[in-house]
């Protein structure tokens, strides 16, 4: 086991009926907030209308900035940077899921900024003096809640490129698991796929067992795959959506990474691609890729004589698969990921999704922008491309 410093500062405050908190958790950090959000959902749940309150109440200076899309724009960071520096606030309180959760992420580290935001996803700023984030978490899928990560788009370049840094990680976050029983089936299980591929990259992170890690990693698998199902078919089931919701936090906040090398993270690296370009679903965009993401992988491990061990672990002990045939059993243990994509009716090809063929040697070619991709595997663009051919 690796050498490891365990730190996770954020603050969870989990269940029914806490959201009353929220003003003391502010002021521990802030008087003057950013209250960022994304669409009309929190208005239609009521959502929108108790947090003014709480703020109103508190006599706690705020101004708003909605309308954050699903792969949130540089364009919203740029708006909600300028509304910080015009109003001098000093807080930011997101409200919503993943995106709008990393959206403030951006907006934080580029407040105290002169330069663009887009720096910090090119590399091109190092981020320090930021705000701190506080998140009401409303769908269970990212993680992002509990970690230092941001994934922002440009529509104007056909981009989607991540960052983080500790000092980004949100200091609080509430997790009140009512707030997704109005999440559509098809978000649910988006959300739940996008749990699992986040265990699975860290997963793949060697050829080797890695003990507690891997433990950890495929128990909380186990945890999805027993809840997901149960929330898209009822969507009021507490004890579902409070599994899935306090799995996601779990899933990337390095837990199951401490001790071991890092992940392997090629699945989302294409995928956001793909997103950048056509703007689709990220949960459904991964339930496509992943699969034939290991397919490839087991073709060269296979092809190059190397330990099948993650994939027999993961076989065994989440699929109860048996096989004394290594790659009958590696396969079978694919196909009952895609299977599990299945019964949450995700799409398996990139068509299912009006994705088609005219732009996979762009997309190949933005993956692979750094020389390679992934840590299981070193992906070159010529098997980035093979692999967006076979999900096409």
């Amino acid at each position: 086991m690796l050498n490891f410093t365990y730190n996770i500062p954020t603050k969870i405050i989990f269940g029914k009926d806490e959201l009353g908190r929220l003003p003391k958790e502010i002021l521990l950090h802030g008087n003057r907030v950013l209250f960022l959000y994304g669409k009309n959902s929190i208005k239609k749940t009521g959502l929108y209308d108790k947090v003014v309150s709480l703020l109103n109440d508190k006599g706690i200076f705020f101004k708003e900035l909605s309308g954050v899309k699903p792969n949130p724009d540089i364009s919203s960071v740029r708006e909600g940077i300028k509304i910080i520096k015009e109003n001098n606030l000093n807080f930011i309180l997101a409200v919503g899921g993943g995106s709008t959760i990393d959206c403030a992420k951006a907006v934080s580290a580029g407040a105290n900024y002169t330069g663009d935001p887009w720096d910090f996803l090119l590399g091109k700023a190092k981020v320090k003096n930021v705000l701190p984030i506080g998140s009401i978490l409303t769908l269970a899928a990212t993680g992002s809640e509990m970690n230092g990560g941001s994934v922002i788009s440009n529509e104007k370049t056909q981009e989607k490129l991540a960052f983080g840094h500790p000092l980004l990680v949100p200091v609080f976050t509430f997790e009140d698991p009512t707030l997704t029983f109005s999440v559509s089936k098809y978000q649910t299980a988006a959300g739940a796929t996008d749990i699992v591929s986040h265990l699975l990259e860290q997963y793949f992170s060697s050829h080797d067992d890695d003990g507690l890690p891997d433990r950890l990693t495929e128990a909380m698998m186990i945890n999805v795959i027993n809840y997901a199902k149960k929330a898209v078919l009822e969507p009021d089931n507490y004890e579902a959506r409070a599994n899935l919701m306090w799995t996601s936090s779990l899933a990337l906040n390095n837990l199951v990474t401490y001790g071991k090398k890092h992940g392997d993270w090629a699945s989302h690296g294409i995928e956001h691609e793909v997103s950048a370009i056509y703007d689709i679903t990220h949960g459904a965009g991964l339930a496509i890729l992943f699969p034939n993401v290991l397919k490839y992988y087991l073709n060269k491990d296979i092809a190059e004589s190397l330990p099948l061990t993650k994939f027999l672990n993961l076989g065994k002990n989440v699929f109860g698969i048996s096989n004394d045939d290594e790659k009958a059993a590696a396969l079978k243990t694919i196909e009952k990921i895609r299977d599990f994509f299945d019964t949450l009716d995700m799409p398996s090809k990139l068509s299912d999704e009006n994705v088609d063929d005219s732009k996979i040697d762009v997309m190949a070619k933005g993956a692979a922008r750094k020389g390679t991709l992934g840590y299981y595997h070193m992906l070159e663009e010529k098997d980035i491309f093979e692999i967006l051919k076979k999900s096409v």
